[in-house]
């Protein structure tokens, strides 16, 4: 990578407002931004149909409600085995193998904002590499989920449970350690501090002084 690229890596919790926060630090960037796009991209590369991943992403929908969880929720984290020790998953794994694949790329491409899919541990040793863990209060985000993403109190406290767990998980699974495990992490911030435009100015600026 040359000297005039850098990566910045977003894993979060869930209600943190991370997503919006690291799309908001990429648009003031004026940088890409990479989320949902791996998922289409690694579809394609395995040929298998997007439906086929989001369903891995979506198993926790029989249990859980909600419109929003094809979004929060890393491939293949269940509400009934979070807490379980993950059975071997061929489709999972190939999965995340095509993503980490696609990961690197767009590493290699484009100085860019990536969010999830263990980026962090995908880059790790990578030269102009910023990994940053976004979290919050209990209180704030159980807020924003009933205010921002329109949830009700008891499936805003179920989702807020189940996902961390779910991270969690896929972390542990793919990259052996926790997302928010401040040994990989350059930057730790809380979003309920300067809110979602404040968050992502602070974390520009940061970036902006480091690569200049």
């Amino acid at each position: 990578m040359s000297k005039s690229k850098y990566v910045v890596t977003i894993t979060r919790q869930f209600g943190s407002m991370g997503r919006p926060i690291a799309k908001k630090m990429a648009d003031i960037l004026g940088i890409e931004y990479y989320d949902r796009d791996i998922v289409d991209k690694a579809a394609a590369q395995l040929h298998l149909p997007v439906s086929t991943i989001n369903e891995e992403e979506e198993k926790a929908r029989t249990k859980i409600k909600s419109r929003y969880i094809s979004m929060m929720f890393p491939f293949g984290g269940t509400h009934d085995t979070l807490l379980k020790t993950p059975q071997k998953d061929d489709t999972r794994d190939k999965i995340f193998e095509a993503q980490k694949d696609i990961i690197k790329f767009l590493a290699e491409k484009d100085t860019c904002v990536i969010v999830g899919r263990c980026a962090d541990f995908v880059l790790h040793g990578r030269e102009n590499l910023v990994n940053v863990y976004i979290y919050a209060s209990y209180d704030a985000r159980l807020r924003h989920c009933i205010k921002d993403l329109g949830m009700s109190k008891e499936d805003a406290v179920s989702m807020i449970q189940a996902v961390d767990a779910a991270r969690d998980e896929y972390h542990l699974r793919y990259a052996g350690y926790k997302p928010d495990d401040k040994k990989f992490k350059d930057i730790m911030i809380d979003s309920s501090f300067l809110g979602v435009d404040g968050t992502a100015e602070f974390l520009a600026d940061a970036v902006r002084r480091k690569f200049g």
